[in-house]
């Protein structure tokens, strides 16, 4: 189905982009040695972009990408993604063969735990007392999201993220930020179904803005290995493993901006092919 697509439109109601300071020893378990890493005192920018999908190709379905970091494109740079977790096959088959991602199949448990709160006006006491209230309702809305990796009959836990947003009852709605049209460009492939090097480009037209940073916790403890070990003399069954724990270490790293895009429009390019002449500028840069 998606081969037949030039490329794809999906639509998605709200989404949280989340910028993380990440370890770059940690994200260059993930980049090709084709690609220079953008850092700075033994950090990149990675984190993680999650999602539900109310209309796309393969339908409805719950996304997280854990992004690794960001490498060099001159004049600018693309985000590499660690790891992407949907909860359909056939998103993920999409994510593996077209795209090149490292996409694989997982469960998403959410939970929301409305929690009210009273804000008073300046002039509150007194004007409650003859009958005037300027009282303002506000609900908290805390959403806990469980993302576990399911492999055959097996699962293994990634993360819980607790999602919190501040939802005034008053007659006005939210403010949901600016509109922005903007475009993201990304690398993905070399992976056991995609062994090509891809680029391909994200168009999103939404309202963004920015909200407190998600608190986001991981399996305890962490299974195998440490997390930045050497991954050369690794089993296959070790190296699931320890890619799994250094994709939960990027998503345990330090926030530094979160960002809320509602009504949301994405459209992805078909990805194209890198040459050997473009992998050997991108390590000239």
């Amino acid at each position: 189905m998606f081969n037949r697509l030039r490329q794809a439109s999906m639509d998605i109601q709200s989404a949280l982009y989340q910028l993380h300071l990440v370890k770059a020893e940690t994200a260059r378990a993930f980049i090709p040695n084709e690609f220079r890493l953008v850092e700075a005192f033994g950090y990149t920018l990675g984190g993680f972009f999650l999602a539900n999908y109310d209309d796309s190709p393969a339908g409805v379905f719950d996304e997280l990408v854990v992004i690794a970091g960001i490498v060099w494109n001159p004049p600018t740079s693309c985000a590499w993604a660690a790891r992407v977790l949907v909860n359909s096959e056939q998103a993920c088959h999409h994510g593996r063969k077209d795209v090149g991602l490292p996409s694989q199949v997982a469960r998403f448990s959410k939970r929301i735990t409305p929690v009210p709160r009273q804000t008073k006006g300046k002039f509150g006491g007194f004007l409650n007392m003859i009958g005037v209230s300027t009282t303002i309702c506000h609900s908290k809305d805390c959403m806990d999201v469980q993302v576990t990796e399911v492999v055959g009959p097996t699962s293994s836990d990634i993360c819980n993220i607790k999602l919190i947003t501040d939802v005034p009852t008053t007659k006005f709605n939210k403010w949901m930020g600016p509109s922005i049209t903007v475009s993201l460009p990304s690398f993905s492939g070399q992976t056991e179904y995609n062994p090509n090097l891809l680029k391909y480009s994200c168009r999103l037209a939404c309202r963004v803005r920015a909200v407190r940073p998600a608190k986001v916790s991981g399996p305890s403890p962490l299974r195998g290995r440490n997390c930045d070990s050497e991954t050369t003399d690794l089993t296959a069954e070790e190296l699931v493993d320890n890619g799994r724990n250094l994709s939960i270490s990027v998503m345990l790293s330090k926030p530094i901006l979160a960002l809320e895009f509602n009504c949301l429009e994405m459209q992805v390019e078909a990805p194209i092919i890198l040459s050997n002449n473009s992998t050997s500028s991108l390590r000239a840069a």
